[in-house]
């Protein structure tokens, strides 16, 4: 669980995994482009590689969103 937590292993796993296959087109790009043009033909694969390239992305999200909320509370107190 502390590698949820540790920003230089999510950034890693965000350029490793999370833009992975880098050419053409990283490979979550054009998922998402896919997803925004309606999603038209994708197969329970295509959800599927959304989610395993997304993971590190949303991970590392999270991570920056709990930082910056933690820090706002201890500000206010």
């Amino acid at each position: 669980m502390r590698l949820f937590t540790d920003w230089k292993f999510l950034v890693l796993a965000c350029l490793t995994l999370g833009l992975a296959p880098f050419f053409p087109e990283p490979h979550i790009w054009g998922k998402l482009k896919w997803l925004a043009g309606g999603a038209v033909g994708m197969q329970p694969m295509d959800w599927f590689d959304v989610l395993l390239h997304g993971l590190p992305w949303m991970l590392l999200i999270r991570y920056f969103l709990v930082k910056v909320i933690m820090n706002f509370r201890t500000e206010k107190k």
